[in-house]
């Protein structure tokens, strides 16, 4: 990486400012105006906490999530959601989005953020997030940045000391050890009852399930260390410090007032004040401090952390060498210590690596080794042996690392007995093996690791949260299990209940220790679970794996269906919150479907010009098929970069009709007349969309067009047998596919004339005057009519203004 800030072309944005000042949300929200985006967090669980958010708005099948041992990556991601390390810089998109970009000045990680920050860029907008103390940082390194200032939605207020007992509803409890963390959560069980738990070493799975229960009011209290200081949403109105200080990995320190603000910034969210403090165990917070994280001013950072990027892999001491490299800017600190950087150290030392790194492939391979993170943080030479091992078998043989040691090393993982202490180890180090997993180029099966070191890190994940539950929530738990087993275990069976069924899978199907599967466990399945695991009908009914679960009901408009659970008091509100949050993302992309894949959100927003905006919306509006009426002005103002790109989105120009592609083809017209049923509350047509022709009687009343239909006299043809016909007759040879095709819809005599006249009414062709047969029969220079209709089919019969859809007229 060189020193000065990359000179690739891109708008730049910093939006800094305190916490709770909606930067996040307004850099999804602009993400969500271009075609394509990334952004880049801090944490892989709030990573995952925005690509919920991201994947309720478009639909799972956009989103790609990118961690250092999560990825759900659809065939055709728009946006990426990743961890700051993660991000796949390479990849080019519309806009990219950096948050807390201040922890460029953090010790260990800061040489990531500064890297994003010097090079990072989208092809039209970046965005950087974060504290306003980077400020100055940004302006030095980024002269042409647009800097602004975000102000907090709600006051943050010092409410002095507390004891536990005098804690108000809705208060999080911060300390900054597991130990602690445990021992604050246990006093607080036994004075109110149920706490949820929150550390940066859980899983996300785990994570989730803790976040939803106290989300949804199950319990009223969060005992968390500073994983809730980074952008973590939730419903706070207290946070109470149980430290100050903490150990950064090097030393036990005092927190600094900016440290202690991003976390007691977590309290009130959006317009409501929120107020912090700490427990009485502590003394009072010093006014200076206090009045620092009132007002949000703390001294700006004056040097980021910097490593060199222009590494030479001619040799292990090399690399060394080029990594310790001073920077030769003023503003950069080179980065002190690193795991990777201490790892390489070590074994270089190693004479059977030292043997083998000696050109630059092998010492490439050698640094991707050193770079698997030590999610155990234990001892640093248990890390480095297992290093060692990792590269000498990259280094032998097929340069894969062999079955028979990895599943020594993962079998007994998959273990999901033990107290909390023995989960928690066993995640930290399975966590490690679905790192290496993900570089498929090391493993003979790559999917296959994948999906098992998944599996494990789930069911732990399920293992550590009910004990916690059980721990923390006991009589929160004792209810779940009650409500849970009644209705899992023996359904009626005449009950016509659609939880019925699913009762009977959970008592069917083992769960993580080989019981009945759980609440945590089933919801999980449907969390994780793809597109094609879940089945839609006719109806908007949900099923997933063949056992109703819940139904669609009808939102503001076609596009924004709402969901209904099939037995929604069966389920604990923080399992209700995880279900109708991934049913929601599977109804965008069942609009998506419908639309034929038109992105049509990311282009009416700020970032693309009026006639795309207009295009867009009259595409939204009709699922990916609008009238040459309704749009036709529109798409004549597009410039050619614009209808360059609305081509290349599969938008076509047809006779009657601007319409995507894909929005014609028999799936995408399924979801539209399902989606048209259930808005308005009706079932749809008979016939619809299966027949390409229907009469117009058969609709009763209907909106033709919002079916995907055209009405053409006496018949409604669907659209995609419209625009086939309107394009045959416009071509000069067309005759016999408009033969061929009307003979495919039986359309005979009267019936057949008319549709003809209508189309070639839109045609643009003047009208063709009829001659004054002679006596011998046809007019002269015309051949034999052996279609049934007079004249040429193409060309004639055509009305300067053709009779509108009548039924069918309006919004498609």
């Amino acid at each position: 990486m060189n020193s000065s800030p990359s000179s690739r072309s891109s708008a730049v944005v910093a939006e800094l400012g305190p916490t709770n000042t909606g930067k996040t949300h307004r850099a999804i929200e602009r993400m969500l105006e271009y075609e394509t985006g990334m952004i880049g967090l801090p944490l892989r669980l709030l990573a995952r906490e925005v690509y919920d958010r991201v994947t309720a708005r478009v639909g799972e099948g956009r989103v790609a999530l990118m961690t250092g041992e999560e990825k759900r990556l659809p065939p055709r991601p728009d946006y990426w959601i990743c961890t700051v390390e993660a991000m796949p810089t390479d990849r080019q998109v519309d806009f990219l989005a950096v948050d807390e970009i201040q922890l460029a000045a953090h010790r260990e990680r800061g040489h990531v953020f500064t890297d994003r920050l010097l090079h990072a860029r989208g092809r039209r907008e970046t965005w950087f997030l974060g504290a306003d103390t980077i400020r100055p940082m940004v302006q030095a390194l980024i002269p042409h940045v647009s800097v602004k200032r975000a102000t907090r939605l709600s006051q943050l207020r010092y409410a002095g000391t507390r004891s536990l007992k005098s804690l108000p509803p809705r208060s999080a409890v911060v300390a900054f050890s597991a130990d602690r963390v445990y021992e604050l959560a246990e006093a607080l069980r036994r004075l109110r009852g149920g706490v949820a738990v929150v550390l940066g070493a859980l899983s996300p799975r785990t994570r989730n399930a803790q976040v939803a229960m106290y989300q949804s009011g199950e319990v009223q209290y969060l005992v968390a260390t500073d994983a809730i200081g980074m952008g973590l949403n939730l419903d706070l109105n207290h946070v109470a410090f149980a430290a100050l200080s903490k150990y950064d990995g090097a030393e036990q320190r005092e927190l600094f007032p900016d440290e202690l603000a991003q976390i007691a910034g977590r309290a009130g969210r959006h317009l409501n004040d929120g107020t912090f403090g700490t427990l009485n165990s502590l003394s009072e917070l010093p006014p200076r401090v206090v009045s620092a994280i009132e007002s949000h001013r703390f001294p700006a950072v004056r040097s980021l952390i910097w490593r060199n990027a222009s590494l030479d892999f001619s040799s292990p001491e090399s690399l060394l060498d080029s990594l310790s490299r001073a920077p030769n800017h003023n503003a950069f600190v080179r980065v002190e210590r690193a795991d990777d950087f201490d790892a390489l150290k070590e074994l270089s030392n190693v004479p059977a690596i030292r043997d083998i790194a000696t050109h630059r492939a092998s010492v490439e391979l050698l640094w991707q080794v050193c770079q698997i993170p030590d999610f155990r943080k234990g001892l640093f030479g248990q890390h480095v042996a297992l290093l060692r091992e990792t590269f000498l078998q990259l280094s032998e043989g097929d340069g894969k690392l062999e079955q028979s040691w990895l599943s020594r090393q993962v079998s007994p993982l998959d273990d999901v007995s033990g107290d909390i202490h023995t989960l928690m180890d066993r995640l930290a180090a399975i966590r490690i093996w679905t790192y290496i997993s993900h570089r498929s180029s090391w493993l003979h099966d790559a999917e296959h690791w994948q999906e098992r070191t998944r599996r494990i890190e789930d069911a732990l994940g399920d293992a550590l949260h009910e004990r916690l539950v059980e721990r923390f929530v006991q009589r929160a738990a004792r209810r779940s299990a009650r409500r849970f087993v009644r209705s899992a275990e023996r359904p009626a069976p005449e009950s016509d209940s659609p939880f019925a069924k699913l009762g009977q899978l959970l008592g069917d199907v083992p769960g993580a220790e080989g019981g009945a599967m759980t609440e945590e466990q089933f919801v999980q399945r449907v969390v994780d679970a793809t597109h094609d695991a879940f089945e839609v009908d006719a109806s908007g009914s949900i099923s997933f794996e063949g056992h109703p679960l819940a139904r669609l009901v009808p939102g503001k408009d076609r596009r924004t269906p709402q969901i209904a659970l099939a037995e929604p008091e069966v389920w604990t509100g923080g399992a209700r919150r995880l279900l109708e949050r991934r049913l929601v993302a599977l109804s965008r992309d069942l609009v998506t479907e419908a639309m034929g894949g038109f992105p049509a959100e990311a282009l009416t927003g700020s970032g693309s010009s009026a006639a795309m905006r207009g295009l867009a919306y009259c595409l939204a509006e009709g699922l990916g098929v609008t009238s040459q009426e309704a749009a036709r002005e529109q798409w004549r103002l597009l410039d050619a970069e614009s209808r360059e790109r609305s081509k290349a989105l599969g938008v076509r120009e047809g006779q009657r009709f601007l319409y995507v592609a894909e929005a014609l083809a028999p799936h995408a017209l399924e979801r539209r007349c399902m989606l048209t049923a259930l808005f308005h509350r009706s079932p749809a047509p008979q016939g619809v969309p299966r027949e390409p022709v229907l009469q117009v009687s058969a609709l009763g009343g209907w909106n033709a067009r919002a079916f995907g239909y055209e009405i053409l006299g006496p018949v409604a043809l669907r659209i995609d047998i419209v625009e086939r016909l309107s394009e045959a007759l416009r071509h000069p040879n067309g005759a016999q596919q408009v033969h061929a095709l009307l003979q495919e819809l039986k359309l005979e005599g009267g019936v057949r004339a008319r549709v003809l006249r209508e189309l070639g009414g839109r045609s643009g062709r003047a009208p063709v005057k009829r001659r004054r047969r002679r006596r011998g029969g046809r007019a002269p220079g015309t051949a034999p009519d052996k279609s049934g209709a007079n004249g040429p089919p193409a060309h004639a019969g055509a009305h300067s203004n053709p009779r509108r859809s009548g039924a069918g007229e309006g919004s498609i």
